[in-house]
């Protein structure tokens, strides 16, 4: 008797499939490409695409910045075979944020240089530890504070001096930089590697800190920030967050990426 052999057709997950063409997509531009390639080369309609690749950045297997994705961090974990932290669900942003401004016992902020301007992402401060106010546009003013000279010199050179012609070196206190040659030799002799440490050159009466945060081609800094009589305890807040960098990554490559 002969013996027909069958054999079932695999249970196939579209959504899966889809999202994997689209990192593969992703994977040939080292470069980067915005949302309309990469929808185009899987052969996605573009409102699939946006879902997916929002749903892909968030996990971490892409990042997007200045309007173009990149392959993000999941995927060297998944290439490295070191996977995902079990039962450590990732921090949110606020959570992040919130937990290093308890630990130090003073203001945080994260910011980054996007299209060629300034922005100040996030801030977790409290009521007895006040962040400083924004009297001055912090987008104009950057030679003035440690968010921007720490931003500004992670620059090349013509970024650096495109956004000075754009945003002229101007005293704000009696303790700023003098001149846009002052702030160029600071910014050259600190090097891209930090911590900045300005002291009342934004406004009086405050003293503050940044250091650099490291995600790829992203220019970012996490920074605090404390009245001038607790001046003492700046270096060991920045020695602190320095711990902390590799922790908040997870969480802030999104708030990076959008």
């Amino acid at each position: 008797m002969a013996t027909a052999s069958t054999s079932a057709a695999p249970t196939l997950i579209g959504s899966v499939r889809r999202a994997l063409r689209l990192l593969e997509s992703a994977g040939a531009h080292p470069n980067g490409a915005p949302a309309k390639q990469l929808a185009r080369e899987a052969g996605l309609p573009l409102p699939t695409a946006y879902h997916l690749l929002r749903t892909l950045t968030h996990e971490g297997y892409l990042r997007r910045e200045k309007g173009v994705f990149f392959l993000g961090d999941a995927v060297d974990r998944l290439v490295s075979g070191q996977g995902p932290v079990i039962g450590r669900p990732r921090r949110t942003m606020a959570e992040s944020m919130e937990y290093c401004r308890d630990l130090i016992g003073a203001p945080v902020y994260f910011a980054v240089y996007r299209e060629g301007e300034i922005e100040v992402v996030a801030v977790a401060d409290s009521p007895a530890t006040p962040a400083v106010a924004e009297w001055a546009d912090f987008r104009e003013t950057g030679h003035a504070h440690a968010i921007g000279q720490c931003l500004l010199s992670q620059l090349d050179e013509a970024a650096r001096q495109d956004h000075l012609d754009r945003h002229p070196v101007g005293p704000l206190t009696p303790y700023s930089v003098a001149d846009r040659r002052a702030l160029l030799s600071r910014l050259g002799a600190r090097g891209r590697t930090g911590p900045f440490l300005e002291r009342q050159e934004y406004v009086l009466g405050q003293v503050c800190a940044a250091v650099p945060v490291r995600h790829g081609p992203t220019v970012a800094a996490l920074a605090t920030s404390v009245p001038l009589h607790q001046e003492r305890k700046l270096l060991p807040n920045v020695e602190r967050l320095c711990k902390e960098i590799g922790n908040l990554i997870g969480s802030l490559e999104f708030s990076i990426s959008i």
